[in-house]
């Protein structure tokens, strides 16, 4: 039976398993069949010719699946979204940037449906407690958010409610997933693709796990409470349960708004600043880290907007439900790579990439130097040797300019032209993670137009070079920008 759409909404949403995995089997078997057929037709034409058909073919196979994975929603689609982020060291080009497309999905469920989860989860009592909106705000694939107004008092509020079924298709979602791409001939299935899928399972656990995420929220809320530069939602949990996250509405422009592009360079280099270090502190401090760089998850408060007569900008952080903690065992060759990097120490950075696994020492000489002067050149916007950044990257002041300096096209181009690809292995599942999460603090500065030099920052917190806790307001003060 399929959901019945209504606009930009379905009424309900393919959740046994036995429906979901009949869908998936069915679109896997015809992929499969397509592959095999194309394989066959194919094998007599040139090398060039065949190459040139095989991934056309591929494109169109994964536009296909993705298609159907489209159709299921719930936790196939976030699942598949997953892939496109972190399974480039597993899936075929082609694949990746159709599950990319998985990212514009934005169909809603229907309100009686998302009212009988409210009910069901709150009581009829504590519900008529609050005016719901019962047009959705945003929706994505493993839930939805609807604003609220308590009655009582006029608090604005979010309610981020749960597909109902969506958690317990978890597992069976990820194995018809992956039985998808195997029947469809779209991955090869080894240990170290296992154990990525593995951390993926438990990645969507923790996703579909909102009590957790209440509960991370609130933690984040309160390390981040003596800084003005963030702005945390405040969980309530009279209005939470294991299906429905409550929190205050906080407002704020989306991180590309021409509302934002306005500011001066002097606030979206706060911001910028801002940006850079959370990261540092999530790294260095808490070993705690959000992992989805999704702009989505972010908002800027503009100065005055508040009406409390705050005279800085704002990050607004939204959606931990993707925190990562990592092991000293892990972190301590990430900042061993880091430190090593900033100090020119080649060796160092070589010796922290074997630790963590994705580089080893029966490379040639050659291979292992190239790979380390790749992961120094990543520090560029943070380095003290600035006679080595490109022209156009240094703007009058000798700041980084963090748009134009196109790093990580650069950083990319350089991987590619070395022998790295050839001798690459599969870096822990780790490091991918926070591969991305650098990825998006750096796109994040970029889309601010931000220009400073990162160094002071980063000396802060791996030397305690100056105070480490500095005066955030006296950063971004903008009140005669």
């Amino acid at each position: 039976m399929s959901s019945r759409r209504t606009g930009n909404s379905v009424s309900r949403i393919k959740t046994g398993s036995f429906e979901r995995r009949l869908s998936l089997t069915r679109a896997g078997l015809y992929a499969g069949t397509r592959v095999a057929s194309h394989m066959a037709t194919n094998w007599f034409s040139s090398k060039e010719k065949r190459d040139k058909r095989h991934r056309a073919m591929l494109s169109k196979q994964a536009r296909f699946l993705v298609d159907e994975l489209g159709k299921l929603k719930g936790s196939v689609v976030k699942i598949g979204q997953v892939m496109a982020l972190y399974g480039e060291h597993f899936l075929p080009e082609e694949v990746t940037e159709a599950l990319h497309t998985l990212e514009d999905q934005t169909t809603s469920l229907e309100w009686p449906a998302i009212e009988r989860v409210l009910i069901s989860e709150l009581g009829s009592e504590r519900l008529a407690e609050l005016d719901v909106d019962p047009e959705p705000i945003g929706a994505a694939s493993l839930g939805q958010v609807h604003r609220a107004l308590r009655r009582s008092d006029g608090l604005e509020l979010v309610l981020k409610v749960q597909y109902p079924g969506v958690a317990d298709a978890v597992d069976s979602d990820l194995n018809a997933v992956a039985q998808l791409l195997r029947m469809a001939r779209l991955v090869s299935f080894g240990p170290e693709f296992d154990d990525w899928l593995e951390e993926v399972r438990q990645m969507m656990h923790r996703e579909v796990d909102y009590r957790l995420e209440a509960r991370t929220t609130e933690k984040f809320r309160l390390m981040l409470a003596d800084d003005p530069r963030f702005v945390v939602p405040r969980v309530l949990p009279e209005y939470s349960s294991a299906q429905v996250i409550a929190s205050t509405y906080e407002h704020g422009h989306s991180v590309g708004s021409s509302v934002v592009r306005e500011l001066s360079l002097e606030r979206r280099s706060a911001l910028g600043e801002a940006a850079l270090e959370l990261f540092f502190r999530e790294l260095f401090v808490w070993g705690e880290i959000q992992t989805d760089p999704n702009f989505g998850n972010y908002r800027i408060r503009i100065a005055g907007e508040d009406g409390k007569g705050v005279d800085y900008d704002r990050i607004v952080l939204l959606d931990f439900g993707a925190v990562q903690s990592y092991s000293p065992e892990f972190l301590d060759p990430v900042i061993q790579m880091i430190r090593a990097s900033y100090e020119n120490d080649l060796d160092a950075v070589i010796d922290g990439g074997v630790k963590l696994r994705f580089m080893s020492r029966d490379w040639p000489k050659e291979v292992l130097e190239k790979f380390g002067q790749v992961c120094m050149s990543v520090l560029e916007p943070l380095s003290g040797n600035r006679e080595a950044w490109p022209d156009y990257a240094v703007n009058s002041k000798g700041q980084y300019r963090w748009k134009q300096s196109d790093l990580p096209s650069r950083v990319a181009r350089q991987a590619a032209r070395s022998a790295i690809s050839r001798y690459f292995r599969v870096p822990p599942k780790e490091f991918v993670f926070l591969n991305r999460k650098l990825i998006g603090v750096y796109t994040f500065i970029a889309v601010l137009h931000s220009e400073f030099n990162g160094e002071v920052l980063l000396r802060q917190y791996l030397y305690g070079d100056g105070d480490d806790t500095p005066d955030a307001s006296a950063t971004t003060q903008i009140t005669n920008a």
